[in-house]
């Protein structure tokens, strides 16, 4: 049986899995459709929510990003776990005994106004198609390599099954769609990394096998790379090139970003009671943990089988590069999706793959002949070539396309019902419509979410980035714009409509501004080609990565400057956010 066939045959069958359970699970009314009627146990919800924060980001790019940054990747890990710490401890319980259908509804009722419901409507649109743009290309990438499709037919196919599943089950299909998608993907996420962990060091734990001797070297896993990229030109694997600024930056843009992110906070408002959010959070802390464990070793193996498979001998030496027919039928696969670029820029038919920016390597690869690097590596590539590199059985193959999948697939259902919600019950029900009856609001709803599966489909053509990258940019996102509003609409009585509407407003504006004049329009007035580095502009040397933190700040101060010269809330709502603190299971 052929890959392609098999491949077709592991992600048809996931396909029918999650199409079952939401039919099976139908959303009848409001209830079902927006929190899965409040009836989800705390355990199914923990894997719920795994799946649902474990985006395509998690599952392709966050491990190729650890490849080819080493040390500087860790900020990813740092973050994102740290952040749903914050989320589990800070906002989830409380927002769960709120007990409103979505965050603009809490951010409406807090700050007793509909402008305050629209702003936050803004900002979660913002949000949620910047984020869902980054699983799309995800869904494009897995397509295109191992069913051999267009990226745009894949990207049709999977926004097709994502209309049946999410527009038919609702909260509720989608729930217990992601209990099966998070199985599918820690199985394929975990299953070669063991695989690959005993071919290179004979440890079948991943994440001890840094410390394993590799390949009989005498060497462990980690010195091995160290020796082998500096080799090349390249920085240790272990160290870090990020100035201290921005890894901070970075590292609590992503983690205030994780703490304000809609299809996250919402997965807490489908439990039957506040206890119920906490024990869910701690599960969903465990299932992703597995994961998160993992993705360094999986980077770093995937970094030193790149360079072995393309370089073999000598590391550096001109003989030891292989010939364009010698080159592994994975390299030659992966070079038709345009992922994988070779650039023979001396004629020779071998590869050169080198850090050719590093002018003391450079001059000693103009000995051998070299021209400059030859290669170019899509780092998204990574985790789904990594079992093929390895030359692992097909079936394994297989399962990673089915689990790239499932983590894209997973993420944008949540964020689509987010979307949805956010039109169907804040704009239509909450603010035009307030007598529209619950069937009329359900049908809303599911046009909403078909109309949100269009536009995500056009984002995920031409995303701003990598897929980390993106999903980092939407981070920072809700950093500067909701995580602050509710922040201090639990914690701070004084803050009021005025503040809370400027607040967000200016943190949005502000990060929006940034990433899009650095990712975009500098770009196009200096004439540099996308991807050029433009570190030397930054303000204070902080990456748009990391500007959420700024936008977050100025968030907080305008917030607070202009909730203390204007009105203090009404009573009701002061009394309100003290009865919110109080605990109750």
């Amino acid at each position: 049986m052929s890959l392609q066939l098999l491949t077709w045959i592991v992600v048809g069958l996931s396909f029918l899995l999650y199409i079952a359970i939401a039919i099976w699970s139908r959303a009848h009314n409001t209830g079902d459709f927006y929190i899965a009627g409040k009836s989800v146990s705390p355990l199914a919800n923990g894997m719920a929510t795994a799946a649902d924060w474990m985006s395509a980001a998690s599952f392709i790019s966050m491990a190729g990003l650890i490849a080819f940054l080493g040390y500087d990747g860790s900020v990813y890990l740092m973050g994102w776990t740290g952040g749903y710490v914050l989320l589990a401890l800070l906002l989830a319980p409380y927002l769960r005994k709120f007990g409103k259908f979505t965050v603009p509804e809490f951010i409406a009722e807090r700050y007793y106004s509909k402008a305050a419901r629209i702003v936050a409507v803004i900002c979660l649109i913002f949000i949620s198609f910047t984020y869902v743009a980054g699983q799309m290309r995800g869904v494009g990438i897995v397509f295109s390599r191992f069913l051999e499709l267009e990226i745009e037919w894949g990207l049709v196919l999977g926004m097709l099954v994502v209309f049946i599943y999410a527009v038919l089950g609702g909260m509720k299909g989608v729930t217990y769609t992601q209990v099966a998608q998070y199985c599918v993907l820690i199985f394929a996420y975990t299953v070669p990394a063991i695989f690959i962990a005993i071919q290179l060091t004979g440890n079948p734990i991943p994440q001890l096998a840094f410390g394993s001797e590799v390949d009989g070297s005498g060497m462990a896993l980690l010195d091995k790379l160290n020796e082998i990229v500096t080799s090349l030109g390249f920085s240790e694997y272990t160290s870090g090139s990020k100035s201290r600024i921005d890894v901070f930056c970075i590292t609590m843009a992503l983690m205030a970003g994780t703490a304000g992110l809609p299809h996250v906070i919402v997965r807490f408002f489908t439990v039957p009671k506040v206890r119920d959010a906490r024990i869910s959070a701690g599960y969903a802390l465990l299932f992703i943990a597995v994961l998160y464990t993992t993705a360094p070793a999986v980077g770093s193996m995937a970094r030193y089988n790149l360079i072995n498979t393309i370089q073999t001998g000598e590391v550096g030496a001109i003989d030891g590069n292989l010939a364009h027919d010698e080159r592994p039928r994975w390299f030659n696969t992966w070079e038709t999706t345009g992922l994988l670029k070779f650039e023979d820029k001396n004629g020779d038919g071998r590869v050169q793959y080198y850090n050719d920016t590093n002018p003391e390597f450079a001059s000693q690869a103009d000995q051998y002949g070299w021209r400059g690097n030859e290669l170019t590596v899509d780092r998204d590539i990574m985790v789904l070539a990594n079992p093929e590199i390895a030359r692992l059985p097909d079936w394994v193959i297989a399962l990673v396309a089915a689990g790239g999948i499932a983590a894209a697939l997973s993420t944008a259902a949540g964020l689509l019902l987010v979307i949805s919600a956010a039109i169907s019950h804040d704009l239509i029900k909450g603010i035009f419509v307030p007598s529209i009856s619950d069937r009329n609001e359900l049908r809303a709803g599911r046009i909403a979410a078909a109309f949100a599966i269009l536009v995500a489909g056009y984002l995920g053509f031409d995303p701003p980035g990598w897929v980390a990258q993106v999903v980092a940019f939407a981070f920072g996102l809700a950093a500067a714009s909701l995580f602050p509003a509710i922040l201090m609409g639990i914690f701070f009585k004084r803050i009021n409509r005025e503040g809370a509407i400027a607040g967000m407003l200016t943190g949005l504006l502000f990060t929006y501004g940034y990433i899009e004049y650095f990712k975009g329009l500098f770009l196009k007035w200096s004439g540099a080609p996308w991807g050029t580095n433009t570190a030397e502009h930054w303000i204070l040397g902080i990456s748009p990565e990391g500007i959420g933190v700024v936008g977050m700040c100025l968030n907080f101060l305008v917030a607070f400057a202009v909730s203390g010269i204007t009105k203090p809330p009404p009573e009701h709502i002061q009394h309100m956010v003290e009865r919110i603190r109080v605990p109750r299971h």
